[in-house]
């Protein structure tokens, strides 16, 4: 499987099979949940061509690979195996803090809905838009189905919620799901909808009157109804044979918890639900613009932290209460500034590398995916970071002005738009929405071109210190040599994205005219892939450099690699490190092409090509200004 060596390295990275107490994944990251979090290895991580970064945050441990999340998941789930794992004791999960368990909850609840979830709410807006713009009508067979289409998955939210939320617990899935089911029952509904006519006669369970409550939608009852289930399960099983758990156990599991979720928990469960839907309208009304600005500057921080699902409870329970959410559109600004920032850099920067890497996060962004955009271009660079967070809190305070809200819930991107339609057609909160977007892409894009990035080619140079200065001008501070010979290209061509895009570092790439690794500077070998085909070296200066033989040649397992060093070794410049058979390579299928990285760009101000193709062995290759 074409990710399977990925998730291996991410495996081995985080601990290994037996550190790993659960695992999800949500629009760009992996969530793992570790028995020891010492073991795991997020320098190493970081490193990994295929990983973008590693945040450690609300008791998980989130490794970021980027929009093919769902299949480095899948074979990540192969190699963990089907089984369940074991649940933390009771006292290592009174060392985690309130925060990092309800994270932990809700991400292990919610993130494995979110894609269906963003897609029902994008298809409600597309149907909303329809509507508003007389191209359907509500009449018509055509809505009809692809309504049924948008909405099933909100109405039978609480059979959803009842397997994730099953899954979460540790208990049997099946159950959960039953209970869900039974919320959402057309019997139950309808004797919800008799209890609604004045005078009608109340129903009794063994006597005790039962308060019929809409349960579609919900999302508060099934999580606490699938928590009481999970823990009577292991009860009834320490006590029934095991010729009878099969079966006893999800029949006393459903005869005790659907009647207490009638009774008790679903009454209790939906009186929270008001008291929080309540509690964030008291907070929005008592002033909305103060509330826009605080969500549109903060929101881009949380996602930072991977504590923004930490918010997805209370945008569907608003849903679920009002109909409508006022918090997620606050979001929209907080997205499209760093979508408006990242364009302001790639429209500002000289540097093709960063440029390129911009260019793609700025797609991802328009469709909700900040990662790249905030990782990759912002955030290192600091200044455009700030002028996306200032551009969120003024398009927020400008939305929170209009009380803008949705009516169906999904990740907040450029669909949004289509979601905030109501009923009614276009109105005043529509317009509020476009125009707080405006105000923060415009914004951070006109600050972050104007102030977000000095490009090292208009520093004056006049600026550099005179001769006789104590303090040294800008000189050539280490020298790298090639480690082979072929012919340069610049490092934006490689057909790998990881590569081409910068997010490893500056430097070159070659086409091997020889099949011979040495050594480009003295130092040591800080790390040797087991594959053989990639090598790290840190030299005496402090440079360290990446030198990976061929594209996806990790694929071959080290065949036709011969490794003349290992790892910790004593290297002088020149010396061989690899031996390569390029021709065989080049038979099986894979590019020879070599990138030649510094992995520690960042500690110098440039990385510079000072080579000429065709270069030799040892010639001059790259020059590190610091």
């Amino acid at each position: 499987m074409k990710y399977q060596e990925l998730a291996s390295e991410i495996l081995a990275g985080v601990g290994g099979r037996d550190n790993v107490k659960s695992l999800v994944h949500c629009a760009t990251r992996l969530r793992f949940k570790l028995q020891e979090h010492s073991k795991a290895d997020a320098e190493a991580l970081k490193k990994n061509p295929g990983v973008i970064m590693v945040v450690e945050s609300g008791g998980q441990f989130q490794v970021v690979v980027g929009n093919h999340v769902g299949d480095v998941y899948n074979a990540l789930d192969a190699q963990l195996g089907s089984g369940e794992k074991a649940s933390a004791s009771a006292s290592e999960e009174k060392k985690e803090n309130l925060l990092s368990r309800f994270i932990d909850v809700v991400s292990g609840i919610f993130t494995p809905l979110l894609g269906v979830m963003a897609a029902s709410g994008i298809l409600k807006g597309f149907l909303a838009l329809s509507l508003a713009c007389g191209w359907l009508l509500d009449s018509s067979g055509t809505y009809k189905l692809l309504f049924a289409s948008s909405d099933a998955l909100f109405y039978f939210l609480p059979i959803m919620l009842g397997y994730t939320a099953g899954k979460k617990f540790g208990g049997n899935v099946f159950v959960t799901m039953a209970i869900g089911g039974a919320l959402t029952h057309p019997l139950m509904m309808g004797a919800f909808e008799a209890a609604q006519v004045v005078g009608a006669q109340p129903e009794y369970f063994l006597g005790i009157p039962i308060t019929f409550i809409n349960y579609s939608s919900s999302v508060i009852p099934i999580i606490f109804a699938a928590w009481v289930s999970c823990r009577l399960e292991p009860l009834f099983n320490r006590v029934l044979h095991s010729a009878l758990r099969n079966f006893v156990t999800p029949l006393m599991c459903l005869v005790i918890t659907v009647p207490l979720t009638f009774l008790l928990i679903g009454p209790a469960a939906t009186w929270l639900s008001l008291m929080l839907a309540n509690g964030y309208q008291a907070i929005y009304a008592f002033n909305p613009i103060v509330a826009g600005a605080f969500m549109g500057a903060a929101w881009q921080v949380c996602v930072i932290f991977g504590l923004h699902w930490g918010l997805i409870p209370l945008m569907l329970n608003n849903m679920s209460v009002f109909g409508r959410d006022t918090l997620s559109p606050l979001l929209l600004p907080a997205v499209m500034g760093q979508v408006g920032a990242t364009l302001g850099v790639m429209l500002r920067t000289r540097d093709a590398k960063l440029r390129v890497m911009a260019g793609s996060a700025v797609t991802a962004g328009i469709f909700g995916i900040t990662e790249p955009a905030v990782y990759g271009v912002t955030l290192p660079n600091k200044r455009p970071f700030i002028f996306g967070c200032i551009g969120g809190a003024l398009g927020g305070a400008v939305i929170g002005y209009f009380h803008t809200a949705t009516y169906s819930f999904g990740l907040v991107s450029i669909f949004t738009f289509a979601q905030i339609i109501p009923a009614g057609g276009f109105d005043a909160t529509v317009l509020g929405a476009i125009a707080g977007t405006l105000v923060s892409f415009v914004f951070a894009a006109v600050a972050s071109y104007l102030f977000g990035i000095v490009p090292p080619a208009e520093q004056p140079a006049e600026a550099e210190p005179a001769p006789q200065a104590t303090s040294a001008p800008l000189n050539r501070k280490q020298q790298v040599t090639s480690p082979i010979a072929g012919d340069i290209i610049p490092l934006e061509q490689v057909q790998d994205a990881t590569f081409a895009s910068g997010l490893l570092g500056k430097g070159v790439a070659i086409v091997p005219h020889q099949g011979r690794v040495v050594a480009p500077v003295d130092g040591y070998v800080a790390s040797l892939f087991k594959t053989k085909h990639a090598i790290g070296i840190e030299s005496d200066e402090g440079a360290e450099v990446l030198i990976h033989v061929g594209i996806d040649t990790v694929k071959l397992n080290g065949l036709h690699f011969t490794a003349h060093i290992k790892e910790g070794d004593r290297i002088k410049q020149g010396d061989l490190l690899i031996e390569f058979d390029q021709e065989a390579i080049r038979a099986a299928g894979f590019d020879t092409t070599t990138p030649i990285i510094i992995s520690n760009s960042d500690d110098y101000v440039d990385v510079l090509t000072s080579g000429q193709s065709p270069v030799q062995e040892q010639a001059p290759l790259l020059t590190l200004l610091r």
